[in-house]
């Protein structure tokens, strides 16, 4: 049985998710902005996306470029979680796990750190 949530309260706890982040990268982050969507239309069961351009891959061209987007698919974390308190774990694994996507970290290491 999924978790029933509003949007409101998610969109709390990814905003609680992004405030975990340390000072230094929240400062660090460039032209990204995180959005709650219900679902990815291609892969209906994706929790996260990170589309952009990651900071380690920016150079002297990089300007005037529209801001990366890290999607946090409420839908389908709530499809997977039986509690609210697994919802919380579960969005800020996921919320982590695309902003390091824009730090230039891939799923590999994601995944052997355990944020995978």
């Amino acid at each position: 049985m999924t978790v029933e949530m509003t949007r409101a309260r998610f969109e709390e706890l990814v905003e609680e998710a992004l405030d975990l982040l340390p000072e230094d990268f929240m400062h660090a982050m460039n032209n990204v902005v995180v959005l709650v969507e219900d679902r990815n239309a291609e892969e209906p069961s994706l929790l996260g996306l990170y589309q952009g351009i990651a900071l380690t891959e920016r150079n002297s061209d990089y300007g005037g470029t529209l801001p990366d987007h890290i999607f946090i698919y409420r839908e389908a974390i709530l499809d997977i979680c039986q509690t609210e308190e697994d919802v919380v774990e579960e969005v800020v694994v996921t919320v982590l796990h695309e902003v390091a996507h824009h730090f230039g970290v891939d799923d590999a290491k994601l995944h052997e750190l355990g944020w995978g």
